[in-house]
C-alpha cells in the first residue's frame, strides 16, 4: 500500500474542504504520509496541521492580486500574468509532475486547474470536483437577476455542467475517483461515462452546535461573513455594514463578525469609526462568546470572533454575507443569508447570482444596502420564511459525515 498521498486544493474554499478530507484520512490511516500543495495563496488554512507535524505544504505559492478568481475577468486574469503565474504554474506543473512520476497517487480538489495538473503528472490520481453542481442551472436565477442566458441551454444541452474536456479528464485510465457535491450532479457525469460519486459534501462536517449564550439571547442576531481576502473583505464589511445600521428590530441587535486572523484589529478600528462603532471593553458574557473586540453604536453591539465562524453560525437568525465557503456552510446549517455583490475580484453579481441558484435561493442577493436592510427586516419577522429557507439550505449542501465516506474511497481507489 502507498504510504504518500499528494492533495492539490486551488483556493481558499477548496483548502478548507481538502483539510477535512486528510483530517478523516489520518484517523483512518495514520502511516500514510499527507501532503498538500496549496495552488492559489500560502495555504494558511493548512498552517496549524503543519506545526502539529502531521500534514507537510510542499510547492511554490504566492498571492496572486486576483486571489484565484482570474477566470472571473479579463483584468484579473492580465494582472495574474503579470504578477507571475505563468512561471508559477509551471514551477507547480514540475512538482507534480516529479510526483507522478514516481508512481505515488494525486488527490485534486477544486475545478479544472487541480484535475489538469493531477493527469499531467503522469500517475494515479483522484478527483473531487467542488464548486459545480447540476442544481445551479436547473434553478432559476433569483428575481430582479436577470433571466436564464445562453450558459444554462449549454449546460442543458450537455446535461451537465462539467464540459467535455473535464469529462475526458474524469475518464482517463489514471483516474481512480471521482467525487461531487450532489447526487444530481453524479448523475450528469454517469450519463457521459465518468463514474462519479457522491459520497457526501465535506463542508458541513466539523460543526457543533451549542446553546445561545446568555448575552445574546436578548436581541436579534446576524453574522456577518466579509469574506477571507483582503482588500476585498474590508470593502465588503463597510458596505455590510452600512445596511446592517438600517435593519429595524425592536430591542438590541448582536451583530457577529466571523473572520480570520485578518482583518486584524488595527485594520478594522478606523473602518469601523468610520460607519459610527465605538470601541467598548469586553465583559466576561463577550469573553464567553468568544470575541476578540466589542463596538456599539446606539442599541447595536458588534463583535468581533477570529476563527468563531463554526461556533457563532448556528447562534444567528439569518446572515449578511459577501462569502463563498462560508456562506454555502452557513445555511447548510439552516441559517437562510443575505448577500450585497460588489467590485470583486471575489464577491461580483455574477458569483452572487450563481450562488443564490446553487443554494436554492437559501441566500438571496440584493443590489443596494438599503435593499438588503429592508429584506433583513423582513426576513427577521417571518420565522415560517427563514425556516423554509433553511429547509432548502440543509437539502442543497446535504448532511454531515461526507470527510469519512471521502477518505474510505481514497483508502480503497487510490491508497489500495
Amino acid at each position: 500500500m502507498p504510504s504518500r498521498l499528494l492533495v492539490l486544493s486551488n483556493g481558499h474554499g477548496e483548502d478548507l474542504i481538502a483539510l477535512r478530507i486528510l483530517e478523516a484520512l489520518r484517523e483512518q490511516q495514520p502511516d500514510c504520509q499527507l501532503t498538500v500543495m496549496a495552488l492559489v495563496g500560502l495555504g494558511q488554512t493548512y498552517a496549524a496541521a503543519e506545526a502539529a507535524g502531521w500534514l507537510q505544504v510542499v510547492g511554490p505559492r504566492r498571492c496572486l492580486p486576483s486571489g484565484g478568481f482570474s477566470n472571473q475577468s479579463l483584468r484579473g486574469l492580465l494582472r495574474d500574468l503579470r504578477a507571475g503565474l505563468p512561471l508559477l504554474s509551471l514551477r507547480q506543473w514540475r512538482w507534480v509532475r516529479h510526483w507522478g512520476r514516481a508512481g505515488h497517487p494525486v488527490l485534486a480538489v477544486g475545478d479544472l486547474l487541480p484535475l489538469l495538473l493531477a493527469w499531467s503528472g503522469g500517475g494515479p490520481y483522484g478527483f473531487v470536483g467542488t464548486p459545480k453542481s447540476d442544481a445551479t442551472w436547473a434553478t432559476p436565477p433569483p428575481p430582479g437577476w436577470g433571466r436564464p442566458g445562453l450558459d444554462d441551454r449549454y449546460h442543458r444541452c450537455k446535461g451537465s455542467e462539467w464540459d467535455p474536456w473535464e469529462w475526458a479528464l474524469m475518464r482517463a485510465d489514471p483516474c481512480r475517483l471521482v467525487a461531487v457535491r450532489d447526487r444530481l450532479t453524479a448523475r450528469g457525469l454517469r450519463n457521459h461515462g465518468v463514474a462519479a460519486l457522491a459520497p457526501g459534501n465535506p463542508m458541513m462536517d466539523g460543526f457543533q452546535t451549542e446553546a445561545v449564550p446568555i448575552g445574546l439571547r436578548h436581541g436579534r442576531r446576524l453574522l456577518l461573513l466579509p469574506g477571507s481576502r483582503l482588500p476585498e473583505a474590508l470593502g465588503n464589511l463597510e458596505r455590510l455594514l452600512e445596511a446592517a445600521l438600517q435593519v429595524r428590530v425592536n430591542g438590541p441587535l448582536h451583530l457577529l463578525l466571523a473572520c480570520g486572523n485578518q482583518p486584524t484589529s488595527a485594520e478594522l478600528a478606523p473602518l469601523l469609526s468610520r460607519a459610527g462603532f465605538s470601541s467598548t471593553c469586553l465583559s466576561a458574557e463577550q469573553g464567553a462568546i468568544g470575541a476578540r473586540d466589542s463596538w456599539r453604536a446606539g442599541t447595536i453591539e458588534l463583535h468581533v470572533g477570529p476563527g468563531c465562524f463554526g461556533r457563532w453560525a448556528a447562534w444567528c437568525e439569518l446572515g449578511l454575507a459577501t462569502a463563498g465557503t462560508a456562506t454555502e456552510q452557513l445555511v447548510g446549517l439552516g441559517v437562510p443569508a443575505l448577500s450585497l455583490p460588489g467590485p470583486g475580484p471575489q464577491f461580483k453579481p455574477g458569483f452572487a447570482r450563481r450562488q443564490s441558484r446553487l443554494l436554492g435561493g437559501a441566500v438571496l442577493p440584493c443590489h443596494t444596502a438599503a435593499e438588503l436592510a429592508r429584506t433583513a427586516t423582513r426576513w427577521l419577522d417571518d420565522a415560517e420564511l427563514r425556516q423554509r429557507l433553511g429547509t432548502m439550505g440543509r437539502r442543497r449542501m446535504g448532511p454531515a459525515g461526507g470527510s469519512q465516506r471521502l477518505a474510505k474511497l481514497i483508502t480503497q481507489h487510490l491508497l489500495a
